[in-house]
């Protein structure tokens, strides 16, 4: 809130320099900027906390102490479910100061998660008419991506995990993932656990998502906003606890996870004509400072785990708030 006061306090310092006949104008620009802050927030929370969910799965293979030294590589295939109730919003013209939606005082709209439909909306600026096609979601029901990933194992029972995802196209924008962490045997430490082949581990690792979007193309007497893509990056902290028991060549797992995540927003990509005027991408970021905001998840996550010689194959079932499938195999180097 401090940062929105300071702000617009510098904003409304600006427009009283201008003419008096064009202030009124550069008022509304204001407005419009506070009505893409409400709309940002709607549009992408939905698909960052997902991203949470999408990168919180399948870290632990096996709950077993590794071999010393042990590297592993693998790659894997992460699919996560959007729910129904992400996909959409509902706006009304009593929620904006700038725009009005045309031929209607209220509809449901896509988030990012959500289909490819778009309505209009219309404002009036200096007697001239914006207009603007709200943004489209990425109209998928499953969100699939891949990524690698690595374990380099420690003489304490240790394990150095990492994985990294390229950008992955979702037709209206981009998600990427990359994470590290340390996982430690807790049942070496118990061998009457091992001698029945139930095996406990810990792990704490740092992840972190980068999910953008194409956002409002806003186009006024004063020159295009720049406010046409919108990113969400979280900093995720998570802990696990898995223990798993081994049949033969099966290992079940069953892992709890809760996950603290530190959620920023801005407006991003090439700026606008208007910045000659106004720092409008500047001032919006500084209103989307105000959404900034810490989220705690807990999380249940079921894996199978089978070796077969040097290959280890996993599939993972991670379920809470959302649902996030994962398959993958790795390659035992050494």
């Amino acid at each position: 809130m401090k940062n929105k006061i300071v702000l617009f306090t510098v904003f409304m310092l600006f427009m009283s320099t201008l003419k008096a006949q064009t202030s009124t104008q550069f008022e509304q620009i204001g407005y419009l900027l506070e009505d893409a802050l409400l709309y940002s927030k709607q549009y992408l929370i939905p698909a960052t906390d997902g991203a949470v969910y999408q990168a919180s799965s399948a870290w632990i293979d096996s709950a077993k102490r590794k071999k010393d030294w042990q590297i592993s590589v693998g790659i894997h295939a992460n699919t996560f479910k959007v729910p129904n109730s992400d996909r959409s919003f509902t706006i009304s013209n009593s929620d904006f100061k700038f725009f009005e939606i045309q031929g209607a005082n209220s509809l449901e709209v896509p988030t990012a998660l959500g289909n490819d439909t778009s309505v209009s909306l219309v404002g009036d600026l200096g007697g001239q008419q914006v207009r603007l096609k709200t943004p489209k979601g990425v109209n998928q029901e499953f969100i699939i991506y891949p990524y690698l990933d690595f374990s380099f194992a420690l003489p304490s029972g240790s394990e150095i995990i990492g994985r990294f995802s390229n950008k992955t196209d979702l037709k209206r924008g981009d998600y990427q993932v990359y994470g590290f962490g340390v996982k430690h045997n807790l049942s070496q430490y118990f061998p009457k656990l091992e001698s029945k082949k139930i095996y406990v581990s810990a792990l704490s690792f740092y992840s972190n998502e980068d999910i953008s979007f194409d956002f409002l193309d806003v186009n006024t007497s004063f020159g295009n906003l720049g406010i046409n893509n919108l990113n969400g990056i979280v900093d995720t902290y998570h802990y696990q606890l898995s223990v798993s028991k081994e049949i033969k060549k099966l290992e079940i797992l069953g892992s709890f996870i809760v996950n603290i995540s530190d959620f920023n927003y801005i407006v991003s990509g090439e700026k606008g004509d208007i910045e000659n005027l106004i720092p409008a991408q500047q001032i919006i970021n500084g209103l989307l400072d105000t959404i900034q905001k810490r989220k705690t998840n807990y999380i249940g996550e079921i894996a199978l785990n089978y070796s077969i010689e040097k290959l280890n194959l996993m599939s993972a079932f991670a379920f809470g708030k959302f649902m996030n499938f994962n398959m993958g195999i790795s390659y035992k180097v050494n």
